[in-house]
């Protein structure tokens, strides 16, 4: 059985081998918990049943980011082509070495990315700072990880970047990748009984009004490490009360020539999840 747990103004609702059900439980209530699979499953019954015409017209019109009142952090530097692309734009600033080391070490690199109310959702606008003039998206697996730290589900993440200002001074990343709209998640959650498997297809392209930008996919087994062990350290002296979400790091970039324009059109689509929707925009200045 696979299923998707959509989170919507409306309720939360689960899609179980092609029919709809309706949660109870609060957001966090619902996800933050180890055999969330089988808990599920366990929820599949006739009571709850909701019919396809409601439930479908719930996720087209009020659908929202699925996460609660848990952090998004994210993984650096987990594919080959991650690492050369930041090698790429730190060039000029000497510090090129320092993602070579961090790919071939022990420890990954991980940091903080969002509190909920910064993140879109399917459909929402992503922005790019209006201080940086290289900016692209990142297509990544998200995981949920529960409060024992344990895998649970997951979703599509696009951790957008500032990569001028990450290649002026990796001191920068915060500023880089942290900011108001900076992470979108979703559509919903993908709850499988079994991990995901490493031939997934992560797929992304970009349009520009009717023109097609960028184009390209990899798989997950690509990545250098396990999404276990990412999960392990971000647990190793941290608690989440309400569970985390983690992203895991990208293997798709577009050219150095490209950069996101106001209004362009991202798709990133993960085999079994879905495919996530945003439109670019700029933050409006406070008036």
């Amino acid at each position: 059985m696979i299923m998707h747990l959509y989170k919507t103004s409306k309720g939360n609702i689960l899609k179980a081998s092609g029919t709809y059900y309706l949660m109870d439980d609060t957001w966090d209530e619902l996800i933050n918990r180890d055999g969330l699979f089988k808990y599920l499953a366990g929820l599949c019954v006739d009571d709850n049943i909701l019919a396809d015409e409601q439930a479908e017209h719930f996720i087209k019109g009020y659908l929202l980011p699925p996460v609660g009142r848990q952090e998004v952090w994210a993984a650096g530097v987990t594919y080959l082509r991650s690492r050369d692309a930041r090698m790429e734009e730190s060039e000029d600033s000497g510090a090129a070495d320092c993602y070579q080391r961090v790919y071939e070490a022990t420890r990954p690199e991980l940091f903080f990315k969002s509190l909920a109310h910064r993140v879109s959702g399917h459909h929402q606008p992503v922005n790019i700072r209006k201080d940086s003039t290289w900016d692209v998206p990142e297509p990544e697996l998200a995981l949920f990880i529960s409060r024992q730290g344990n895998i649970q589900a997951y979703t599509i993440g696009n951790d957008m970047s500032s990569r001028s200002i990450e290649g002026e001074n990796p001191l920068y990343l915060p500023q880089a990748k942290m900011y108001e709209r900076s992470a979108a998640l979703g559509p919903c959650l993908y709850v499988i009984e079994d991990a995901i498997s490493p031939e997934t297809v992560i797929q992304m392209n970009i349009y520009r009004g009717d023109q097609k930008m960028f184009d390209d996919a990899t798989t997950l087994g690509r990545m250098k490490r396990t999404l276990p062990e990412l999960a392990q350290w971000l647990f190793k002296e941290m608690d989440f009360e309400h569970g985390a979400f983690l992203m895991t790091g990208t293997c798709v970039v577009p050219d150095n020539n490209f950069t996101l324009q106001e209004n362009d059109m991202v798709n990133i689509t993960i085999e079994g999840i879905g495919t996530l929707t945003n439109t670019v925009a700029v933050k409006k200045d406070k008036g």
